[in-house]
């Protein structure tokens, strides 16, 4: 046996990848065919599931509810939870984007042991609970809080400015629970940047807007591009930051989820809106990796 293993190249890179593909098999593909076969399920009468009694309904509900003659209509509620989810994760995004690439290009322009620090201190967030670090935004935003409390001292109002529970907080708690995710990425990009093409596009007339824009931001946009993505993702699915910073008043597609595992019992509707999920995360991922394969075929 071991012969034939020195003699095959093939089976060597089964033997090394397949505990990974294993692992991937169970503790991934398995709880993702579970949740495929309770999304085709009949909803039970007190919640749960009728094992072996499949039906689509879980996936029309998604689009239609039924009228009083079980006719269709068309029902565009969960559609607007979806597109809020987008454009909170779209405007998260942006927001890290316009914060994180500057952040990352100061980093990166720093000494080698001031590098360090700077990532040090970027990944301390994620030292602390993301409970805690959502807790602390509510008693930075809440009315009569510190940032209110602030402005009044400053004279700047004279009533609370309603910064808590709202679409606004929402993208200040993503914004920041996220915004490593942006750094780091562009960071690793802008530090193996060659700077003497800088210097050469200085010597060329170039100010330091066009260098920047036509020399840096190119470079570093791989470093974007994944920064972008791993926000944009994570954000669709957030759940902590929406109840605790929303109040519960802008529901989430996190928060939509839950609700069906939880108070609804409506198990195959929440699995259904999963998978939703899950193929809307497939497709960016998809497009990313398309994106970048015809770019490196084609330069």
């Amino acid at each position: 046996m071991l012969g034939l293993l020195r003699d095959n190249p093939a089976l060597q890179r089964g033997a090394l990848i397949g505990p990974a593909i294993l692992v991937i098999a169970i503790f991934m593909l398995c709880p993702l065919g579970v949740m495929a076969l309770v999304s085709v399920l009949e909803r039970g009468v007190n919640g749960g599931v009728q094992w072996g009694v499949y039906s689509p309904e879980a996936y029309i509900n998604f689009l239609f509810e039924r009228d009083l003659d079980d006719s269709l209509l068309i029902n565009y509620d969960y559609l607007q939870i979806f597109a809020r989810s987008f454009g909170q994760s779209i405007s998260t995004t942006l927001l890290a984007l316009l914060i994180g690439f500057p952040t990352a290009l100061w980093m990166s322009l720093q000494s080698e042991r001031m590098r360090f620090l700077m990532i040090f201190l970027v990944t301390i967030p994620f030292w602390t609970n993301l409970l805690v670090r959502n807790y602390a935004w509510i008693l930075l935003l809440r009315a009569n809080g510190l940032i209110d409390s602030l402005f009044q001292w400053l004279g700047l109002t004279t009533e609370p400015l309603g910064l808590l529970y709202n679409d606004f907080s929402i993208a200040v708690g993503l914004t920041y629970s996220f915004l490593p995710f942006m750094v780091l990425p562009i960071y690793a990009s802008l530090e193996k940047l060659d700077w003497r093409l800088v210097e050469a596009a200085y010597d060329l007339g170039a100010n330091r807007l066009r260098a920047l824009s036509r020399v840096i931001v190119p470079l570093s946009l791989p470093g974007i591009v994944a920064g972008s993505v791993l926000v944009f993702i994570p954000c669709l699915g957030a759940y902590v930051t929406p109840v605790l910073l929303g109040g519960g008043k802008a529901l989430m597609i996190g928060n939509l989820i839950q609700l069906q595992f939880g108070a609804s019992r409506n198990w195959p509707f929440g699995a259904a809106l999963a998978f939703a999920l899950l193929a809307i995360v497939l497709l960016t991922m998809m497009a990313y990796l398309l994106r970048y394969k015809q770019k490196a075929e084609h330069p």
